[in-house]
């Protein structure tokens, strides 16, 4: 099944709001083994949106609007689509009534164009919007899918896991059980990574496997389809087994996972501390971290050393150290690390210490960072690192750089 999503809003041609919806959509119809081939942003003019699903029509079996389905005007969708299919519109009386109990419950007058908002497409599936008022739909026809979405993230995403993608896999499934899995990886960019498993993706046909950078790190997404679950997920375990023997070094996680989510986990199942000193990174690390639930059984407290005064006076960086080496050494990210997991009474302790720029420091280039670790027991490792990204780029790569690192010393250990 191949797909095009059809973006409605002359506010998104405007650049007013950014289009989010194609990206999550992409992404999750990914996961059940379809297609996104096209995504199309029309604005809200009835004309060139029939345009525009005549040309969806010619190339793609399931076609996703989002976006106008209120009560105004100018929110066409639902009405533009009845016309091309040659269908009506007809009233979702559980939809009605869930729009009229909102007013009643807010005390509020409803206007008559709100009940514009509980029309759906004749015979097609209503999808229940828990989060705002106009329901979704799916209608299927001889040789389409049409699926009509709301606009705004905050109904359109729940609308969609909840109601639309079960009933999107309920048509997939009479052609086979569809399991997708994704892998990723940390320290590899995405030519290396494809070119060594070129022969795997160039042969690929069950499972498939598609590659997808971002971020400094870089996914593959493994889908199989086969009539037995079982077989499917042993396709998947066999296209794994095959990748990790050449690129294992650099996987690190599942799915909807991130480095910090996997590093979090570890400490937490090793019952293990961690502390923070931060100076290029200016507290980045310890944000991300703390935005994880149930960080505060692992992590002691951090301190932002942006100064040199702080790196001595507070963290105890020999001044020594700071007149011969500098703050941006590796002799005061080993100190950074080590003081702060003692004076903190953490396990780990973990710093940052370089230049993210615009402008170079104490003689070094633009990028230049060095990453402390240092684990009670063991002796303390720095890591460094020649980053050419920009200002931003560069501490969010520093911060997934330590945690990289860090999971693979405690993994070591533990294997060890």
């Amino acid at each position: 099944m191949n797909a095009e999503i059809i973006a409605v809003g002359s506010e998104l041609l405007l650049g007013q709001i950014l289009n989010t919806n194609a990206r999550f959509l992409s992404q999750q119809l990914a996961s059940i083994g379809i297609n996104v081939f096209y995504h199309t942003v029309v604005g809200d003019n009835a004309s060139r949106l029939k345009t525009a699903i005549q040309v969806a029509e010619n190339r793609s079996d399931l076609i996703i609007f989002t976006g106008g389905l209120g009560p105004t005007k100018d929110d066409l969708t639902k009405e533009t689509i009845a016309e091309q299919l040659e269908t009506k519109l007809v009233f979702d009386p559980i939809a009605l009534r869930s729009i009229e109990e909102y007013f009643e419950r807010t005390n509020r007058q409803m206007t008559e164009n709100n009940k514009k908002q509980a029309l759906i497409l004749e015979g097609s599936i209503s999808l229940q919007n828990d989060h705002g008022m106009a329901p979704g739909m799916m209608l299927s026809t001889e040789h389409h899918i049409y699926m009509l979405l709301p606009g705004p993230p905050k109904e359109m995403e729940p609308m969609f896991l909840t109601y639309g993608e079960p009933a999107l896999f309920s048509k997939l499934q009479t052609e086979g059980r569809i399991v997708s899995r994704v892998l990723r990886f940390f320290g590899i960019g995405e030519s290396l990574l494809e070119t060594k498993i070129e022969d795997l993706i160039d042969a690929q046909s069950n499972p498939t496997i598609a590659p997808l950078a971002s971020d400094s790190e870089v996914t593959l997404r493994l889908t199989a389809k086969h009539p037995s679950l079982e077989t499917s997920l042993q396709l998947l375990d066999d296209a794994e087994k095959n990748i990790f023997s050449r690129a294992g070094d650099f996987f690190y996680g599942y799915d909807d996972t991130s480095l910090m989510k996997e590093l979090t986990t570890l400490l937490k199942e090793k019952n293990i501390s961690i502390a923070a000193a931060e100076s290029l990174t200016g507290g980045l690390f310890q944000q991300e971290l703390t935005a994880i639930p149930g960080a505060s059984s692992i992590f002691k407290g951090g301190v932002v050393c942006y100064t040199n005064a702080v790196k001595e006076n507070i963290l105890r960086v020999s001044k020594n150290t700071i007149d011969h080496y500098g703050v941006v050494s590796e002799e005061c990210a080993a100190e950074l690390a080590e003081n702060v997991a003692h004076l903190l009474g953490a396990d780990i302790g973990i710093s940052f210490t370089g230049v993210a720029g615009p402008d170079e420091l104490e003689g070094k280039p633009v990028g230049t960072v060095f990453i402390g670790i240092a684990v009670k027991g063991s002796p303390t490792k720095v890591e460094k690192l020649i980053l050419a990204g920009t200002r931003e780029g560069n501490r969010i790569r520093s911060i997934k750089q330590g945690c990289f690192s860090l999971i693979k010393q405690l993994k070591e250990m533990q294997n060890g």
